[in-house]
C-alpha cells in the first residue's frame, strides 16, 4: 500500500495560476528563488541531459526587457494592444524566469522528449512558486518568439527557445476560478 501525502494531493487538485497582471513587486530573495529552481530542476530529464536553462529577469533587467520588447513589437508591426501587452508581460510581478528549452544532441532521446522535459520544468517551476506562498503564472507571448529577442536579451542559441516565462511575485487579489475539463470525458479505458 503506498505511502499517500494528502497535503500535496490536496494542493495539486486545487492549485490554480495567479493572472501575472495582479502579481505585485513582492518576491523571493536569491536563496528562496533558488530553492524554486533547485525543485524545477528535479523534473523528468530522460538519459539526464538536462535540456533546458534558465535564465532569471529581475530589477534593472525587467526593465531592459520592456524597452527591448517595444522595439521587437514595433519592428514586428505589432498593433498597439499586442505591443502593449509584450511589454506590459516583463513589468509583472518580482521577477521572471525565462525557462530556456536546450536540446542536446542525442542518439538516445528524441528533441520531442527533451522539449516536453523542458515543458515538465515550466509546470514544476510554477508549482514550486506556488508551494512557496508566491503568485505565479506561466506565459509565452511574441517575445518567446522573436528570435532577436531571445538572441540579443535571453542569449539564446540555434536550436534553442522559450519554453516558458514564469512570472513570480506577490499576490494581489484572490486568483479566478475557471470551469476545469470534464476529465471522465478525456479518458478512454482499455
Amino acid at each position: 500500500m503506498p505511502d499517500p501525502i494528502p497535503e500535496v494531493m490536496e494542493f495539486l487538485l486545487s492549485r490554480r495560476s495567479r493572472p501575472a497582471k495582479t502579481l505585485g513587486p513582492g518576491g523571493p530573495d536569491r536563496a528562496g528563488l533558488m530553492r524554486i529552481l533547485t525543485a524545477a530542476a528535479r523534473s523528468p530529464d530522460h538519459a539526464k541531459l538536462e535540456p533546458w536553462r534558465f535564465v532569471v529577469i529581475a530589477g534593472a533587467a525587467r526593465e531592459r526587457a520592456a524597452a527591448l520588447a517595444a522595439t521587437r513589437a514595433a519592428a514586428l508591426e505589432l498593433d498597439e494592444k499586442a505591443t502593449a501587452k509584450a511589454v506590459a508581460g516583463f513589468t509583472q510581478g518580482a521577477v521572471i524566469v525565462a525557462v530556456i528549452s536546450s536540446p542536446k544532441r542525442s542518439e538516445k532521446v528524441p528533441m520531442w522528449e527533451q522539449h516536453l522535459s523542458a515543458g515538465a520544468v515550466c509546470l514544476a517551476l510554477l508549482n514550486a512558486a506556488l508551494a512557496s506562498g508566491w503568485g505565479a503564472n506561466w506565459l509565452t507571448g511574441p517575445m518567446a518568439y522573436d528570435r532577436v529577442f531571445r538572441r540579443d536579451f535571453l542569449g539564446c542559441g540555434a536550436g534553442e527557445a522559450v519554453a516558458g516565462f514564469i512570472h513570480i511575485g506577490t499576490e494581489t487579489a484572490a486568483p479566478p476560478e475557471r470551469p476545469r475539463p470534464d476529465v471522465a470525458a478525456l479518458i478512454r479505458w482499455l
